[in-house]
């Protein structure tokens, strides 16, 4: 998992101190990956199914169709270990002067407006120096390098790196890795879990309605005696809300990302109301053809039988322990809209989840020993010998999440009526669980207040500080450090995502920078002369770039979508007058409740809000769209 969280904790604790000393930061060195291809070629226009292109990327199946410079590259042997499963490319590790190659030649699907290349790498060395690039890895497609690693990147386990390659849509180009060794003191280069993901058809629906719409899922599930395995079955039904018929839906198994295709920790089976197809993107995205077109206005519902199983790691889907957080793991219907599917990559960095508002009813069986804090209202019911059943009802809400464990728990309401539960994990104090619940209630209210009532009836809040990310939101369901400024992050993203939605991967400023705006003016921040602090690290760098860039660009991520992001709303404000925005806001959120947001959207409310003329706003702060 990658070292800097990727959530509020980190981000916003440092945004003084980083955007303070922003101007002194250079670059982004290059021995990181800062390179994404480019061309001004245009894409084919065809359509485009949604497809994984590398063969045999995560090494298990042979050698083939990898070119390796020598036998052995491709290999299982002692020294290092795999990302996932058994096999993996080592390239290099000789301490003397040596070059490894290794590439596969791939089609790149026309007609698809994403394309994403990533890979896993681990890099270790002998080398002692921290500023000279003695060894080097250099990953390339086709005739463009994308990045240029060394034993300056050396770490102790496996970082993914991403780029977009969309570029090369319609072209077969060859994918490959070069490592070169000096004369002494080895560098091994490990490589694992390579792919190339695509997804959007260029040629779009005749209109831009997002479809399929009004989804309601049903879901029973009962899980083991400690809570890490759950089994049952789960229903989705949904309208086609759009004129263009809708023969095939896409169903997101999101977390699926924390095993491998080999070894799915969530897997769908005995579907019914449709045919399912191959799984995509990693194994996240799995296709069911319905039986018959579905027209503008016709509903549908398919079914299929489900199995989840939690991995170990403080994360957000797996296991502290005894305690486990299930974030993503019911499957959730892909969204359909004028650019066609949305069926873009996981990532760890940030978010990649753009689902539209649902309801869930959803029964959760589980010893009676364990808690079950969810998204929506639960009700408990006695079940078979030793069980509890934990039905849990939520109404437009975008995803459902919930915890499982031992955990100790307190209560209260808030001022504006709010019931709030603190779940806390073993080592969390009384003291810290009572703050924390002070908090919640501060920041419940606070955000209320500014942007519309909190909808979602009661707010569970599971605490533990070994979460690597800091936070993370669910619909009425959070999960956090012992920290007041990132559990009102949280927090705000009911608002934030929650209830005013957006594309996460295309546009992540829109729910990170405004929750990060959200925080500051419930904690009273006014954020004074923090624009003055902001230096871009390159022409490409825009608040407003997408996932695929942060990818890419992750020690950049935090600074300028969380604090560059804020900052620019806090000189927005300076602009239109605190009145104006505060009005702006409450009325843009009330515009978009439970629908979806985009910049375009918002920069055109900003600007109807003043008569001053925002095209050189936009520009200086480098939003687009």
């Amino acid at each position: 998992m990658r070292a800097t969280p990727h959530k509020a904790f980190v981000a916003t604790l440092s945004t003084v101190a980083a955007l303070a000393a922003a101007a002194l930061l250079p670059a982004a060195p290059a021995t990181a990956a800062t390179a994404t291809a480019t061309a001004t070629v245009p894409r084919p226009a065809a359509a485009c199914t949604p497809a994984q292109v590398v063969a045999n990327g995560g090494f298990e199946s042979g050698t083939s169709p990898w070119s390796q410079s020598q036998t052995g590259l491709i290999t299982n042997r002692s020294g290092q270990s795999a990302h996932a499963g058994g096999y993996f490319a080592w390239l290099d590790g000789t301490g003397r002067t040596h070059t490894d190659t290794l590439s596969q030649s791939v089609a790149v699907p026309s007609g698809c407006s994403t394309a994403t290349l990533s890979f896993w790498l681990h890099v270790d060395t002998a080398e002692r120096t921290s500023s000279v690039r003695y060894d080097t890895l250099t990953a390339k497609i086709g005739s463009t390098t994308l990045a240029t690693y060394s034993n300056l990147d050396k770490n102790t386990g496996y970082v993914q790196k991403s780029f977009d390659v969309s570029a090369f849509a319609g072209q077969t180009v060859t994918v490959a890795f070069t490592g070169s060794e000096d004369s002494s003191l080895q560098t091994s280069f490990v490589v694992d879990d390579v792919a190339l993901d695509t997804s959007g058809g260029t040629v779009p629906p005749t209109d831009s309605t997002r479809t399929p719409a009004a989804p309601s899922y049903t879901v029973n599930l009962s899980s083991d005696a400690s809570g890490f395995v759950w089994t049952g079955h789960e229903s989705a039904s949904f309208t086609n809300a759009s004129a263009t018929p809708l023969s095939e839906v896409y169903l997101r198994l999101w977390d699926n990302y924390h095993g491998s295709c080999s070894a799915m920790p969530i897997t769908v089976s005995n579907v019914t109301g449709g045919t399912a197809g191959a799984l995509s993107v990693a194994c996240t995205a799995l296709r069911i053809d319905l039986p018959t077109p579905l027209a503008q206005g016709q509903a549908a519902t398919i079914g299929f039988d489900l199995a989840i199983t939690v991995p170990s790691g403080a994360d957000r889907f797996g296991h502290d322990g005894a305690f486990s957080n299930i974030g993503n793991a019911l499957p959730v219907l892909a969204v359909r809209d004028g650019a066609g599917w949305h069926l873009d990559p996981y990532t760890n960095n940030g978010e990649s989840f753009y689902s539209l508002a649902a309801d869930f009813t959803v029964a959760l069986d589980h010893p009676s020993g364990l808690l079950v804090p969810a998204t929506g209202t639960s009700v408990d019911t006695p079940g078979t010998s030793g069980r509890t059943v934990t039905t849990a009802t939520a109404s437009k809400v975008r995803d459902f999440a919930w915890g499982a464990g031992p955990f100790s728990k307190i209560s209260g309401t808030s001022p504006g009526g709010t019931p709030i539960t603190i779940y806390s994990v073993s080592g969390i104090s009384s003291a810290d669980s009572q703050s924390m619940l002070t908090t919640a209630k501060n920041a419940v209210d606070a955000h209320a207040a500014r942007f519309g009532a909190y909808p979602y009836g009661e707010l569970d809040a599971i605490i533990d500080n070994n979460y690597w990310f800091g936070g993370m939101e669910y619909p009425g369901f959070v999960l956090d450090l012992v920290s007041t400024t990132a559990l009102t992050h949280e927090i705000g993203h009911q608002w934030w995502y929650g209830i005013v939605g957006d594309d996460e991967y295309a546009g992540p400023w829109l729910d990170e920078a405004f929750t990060d705006y959200a925080t500051d003016l419930a904690l009273g921040k006014t954020g004074t002369n923090c624009w003055s602090g902001v230096s871009w690290a390159s022409s490409a760098e825009k608040i407003t770039n997408s996932m695929a860039y942060w990818d890419a660009h992750p020690s950049r991520y935090s600074t300028v979508v969380y604090g560059y992001g804020k900052c620019a709303l806090h000189d927005l404000r300076r602009v239109l007058g605190d009145t104006a925005m505060a009005k702006l806001l409450k009325d843009y959120a009330a515009a978009h409740w439970y629908g979806v947001s985009t910049t375009a959207e918002f920069k055109a409310a900003a600007q109807a809000a003043t008569a001053t003329d925002l095209t050189t706003f936009w520009t200086q702060h480098r939003i687009e769209g």
